[in-house]
């Protein structure tokens, strides 16, 4: 009997309640208006004395009013109007009069300006109506889609903890792979780099003939040209020296001559030649050159690609963590809406159970049922953040869009790790400046602007080579059939016989015979005796000298050694941004861990107290000490505070996992090497250090 005193009342002031909200929220009738209330007279016209805000005689409500609320509220109650109304805290007394409108006959001027004329405004049932858009359509009714996820087995899970997903994302992962590949790219660039000190031998042949027409009888043509064919090969070795920058060149030539030169006396012959040439930069190109330059600008391009992977690596790890948490959440996120919506239904089953008994009324049945169905409805949205937390992690370790895993739920098996790292703010800033890729990135910028630094201020000096040569021949052939004679004394023979025998008459002496022509017998031979002249070094030459190039103004050097000049400034200027932006990454992530402690004892603590009032609500509306209204907001909040809790257990690991970002860390925090192979560098996870760390030794 005192449940059932109790609700009445309880009853009878809500209704009361909302009888004067309607009371208040309606304005009075203006003067003239042709409704006015029929239920309750509406007394004399409020006098000039009523205070501002305040109502002489309130209206009641419409006929639109709930009989609910019209009706029992009014039953019993009048209503008198007060015969002298206080004063109100506006400041306005009783004797002072508050007009509301415009007083009888008052003037009120033209404030419109001469041009700017309003038109005037169409009264309400004259303005265009809007046209009906479809007025007989009714949605179809459909059932209700499938419950579960699009492409996705759900009876086939897969167990994933986040380490095993690192792995996969370390060996599948799109963006370390192409990061992979650039280091690929850049060995290969150094070595074409040094390429460039690659000796090169070089050899071409070809058979000649020429005939020439002669114009002298001491050119040695028999019938007007000189017939000359050869056979030649020649052979080139040349290259660069890497210590100093000079060039060296080796030329070997053989020719096998042929001619019908009546002067030429080895017939045919062949001709041999070594040389040997080297070009040694004095000033310009001494220490720095062009070839030099690219080494060591590939050699720093190299590791530069090794930082970019390895700053890749921790992005991508960084990416993981935070994916395989966002799905932890989202999936025990689902349960708590889950949770919610058994325990709504719950509450509903109790609630009929009490209407039938006659001791609630149907009223809360039905906002059970509403609560049932909002709890529904988070369940939906909860299920599709499981769908786009577990496509993010499954885009980050699947190997390509055809792959298995895309059909398979994901279920981590890793629990929240609760624990911070113990470190300061000046530890982690060292650790932070010596490990982040992109201080390494910094560096290495700034030592390729000095490599060309050094390389454009060399080019701004003249150039000074030293030029030396030496060459050895060699030569041997076949003697022709008139070499033995002169040519020149062949055909004065006779005179000279007939002025001996003159000479010999009168008793003179006779002229000598003309010396022999003789050939030595080193030059008589075949190619193997001419090779033989050559390396015997019979007959060398050889050539040194030095050759200078100024140019007048050189600009096009000086230009580059400002620019880079400048370019290292700017270097500097950014290198000192980077260290602030690496400060403040730092600390925010610190700070980020710190606060998500405290919210997370917060969270913690305001979800316990959450289970306590609605454990106590509940009990309090069994016991008829309270509504369901209360019980509704107690549910609610319990299942807000159960999801705060969760988001701050994961706003933690995830505030982790962006400090070994900020720290340039999270590849030792997870125990991952990296590996040179064949096929460039390979990131692994170390094995042996996880056993150590199982077995505790």
């Amino acid at each position: 009997m005192r449940l059932r005193a109790f609700r009445s009342s309880l009853t009878f002031f809500v209704e009361l309640s909302l009888f004067f909200s309607c009371v208040f929220a309606q304005q009075p009738g203006a003067p003239g208006s042709a409704s006015s209330p029929q239920a309750v007279n509406a007394g004399p016209a409020p006098s000039a004395n009523t205070p501002l805000g305040q109502a002489a005689n309130p209206p009641v409500p419409s006929a639109n009013v709930p009989a609910a609320q019209s009706g029992s509220a009014l039953s019993g109650i009048s209503i008198q109007p007060s015969a002298q109304p206080a004063a109100t805290s506006s400041g306005i007394s009783p004797e002072q009069t508050v007009q509301t409108g415009p007083v009888q006959g008052a003037q009120f001027p033209d404030v419109r300006q001469p041009g700017r004329e309003s038109a005037p405004t169409p009264a309400p049932e004259q303005l265009p109506q809007v046209p009906s858009i479809a007025p007989d359509y009714r949605a179809p009714n459909r059932p209700l889609p499938e419950f579960g996820r699009v492409g996705v087995e759900l009876t086939n899970q897969r167990p994933l903890s986040l380490r095993d997903a690192i792995a996969l994302a370390l060996a599948n992962n799109k963006d370390i792979e192409v990061a992979r590949q650039n280091v690929r790219l850049a060995e290969f660039d150094l070595q074409a780099a040094r390429g460039a000190y690659d000796p090169r031998l070089s050899s071409s042949s070809y058979y000649e003939r020429v005939e020439t027409p002669v114009a002298s009888f001491l050119s040695g043509g028999a019938n007007g040209s000189v017939t000359q064919s050869d056979l030649t090969g020649t052979f080139r070795f040349e290259g660069l020296s890497p210590k100093f920058g000079g060039g060296y060149r080796v030329d070997l030539s053989n020719i096998r001559l042929t001619t019908n030169n009546q002067f030429v006396a080895l017939n045919p012959q062949y001709q041999t030649a070594l040389t040997f040439s080297y070009t040694q930069p004095l000033w310009r190109g001494f220490g720095f050159d062009q070839y030099r330059r690219q080494i060591e600008i590939a050699k720093r391009n190299l590791s530069l690609s090794d930082a970019q992977f390895r700053q890749r690596a921790i992005e991508t790890i960084t990416a993981v963590q935070r994916a395989y948490w966002d799905l932890v959440f989202a999936l025990r996120n689902l349960q708590i809406q889950r949770d919610a919506v058994r325990d709504a239904r719950q509450q509903l089953e109790h609630n009929k159970r009490l209407v039938a008994e006659g001791l609630l009324a149907p009223i809360d049945v039905v906002a059970a049922e509403a609560q049932l169905s909002g709890f529904e409805q988070s369940v939906y949205t909860a299920l599709d953040d499981v769908n786009r937390a577990e496509n993010a992690l499954k885009l980050l370790i699947a190997e390509d869009r055809l792959s298995p895993i895309w059909n398979v739920a994901l279920i981590p098996t890793d629990t929240v790790d609760l624990e911070p790292p113990a470190i300061g703010l000046d530890e982690a800033m060292r650790v932070a400046l010596e490990s982040r890729p992109e201080i390494k990135q910094a560096d290495i910028a700034r030592e390729i602007n000095e490599v060309d630094q050094r390389f454009y201020r060399d080019q701004t000096k003249p150039q000074v080579d030293l030029v030396a040569s030496y060459g050895v021949t060699g030569l041997a052939g076949t003697l022709s059939e008139g070499a033995a004679s002169n040519p020149f004394t062949a055909t004065t023979a006779q005179l000279r016989d007939r002025v001996n025998l003159l000479s010999q008459l009168n008793g003179l002496p006779p002229l000598p015979a003309p010396p022999t022509q003789t050939f030595p017998d080193l030059l008589l031979g075949g190619y193997g005796q001419a090779l033989t002249n050559l390396l015997a070094n019979r007959f060398n030459n050889f050539r040194v000298g030095v050759q200078i190039s100024l140019p007048l103004r050189n600009r096009t050097a000086e230009a580059q050694l400002g620019r880079a000049l400048v370019e290292g400034e700017r270097l500097r200027t950014q290198r000192a941004q980077l260290e602030e932006t690496i400060a403040v990454d730092v600390r925010n992530a610190l700070q980020a861990i710190r606060t998500a402690e405290s919210r997370l004892r917060a969270a913690a603590a305001a979800r316990a107290a959450s289970e306590q009032q609605y454990e106590s609500e509940r009990r309090k509306f069994e016991a008829g000490q309270s509504t369901f209204f209360f019980v509704l907001e107690r549910q609610t909040a319990l299942t807000t505070a159960r999801g705060n809790e969760l988001r701050a257990q994961i706003e933690l690991n995830k505030a982790i996992a962006d400090l070994q970002r900020a720290m340039g860390s999270a590849l030792e925090a997870n125990r991952i090497r990296i590996k040179e192979t064949k096929t460039g560098a390979r990131l692994s996870l170390d094995e042996e250090q996880v056993a150590t760390d199982l077995s505790g030794k």
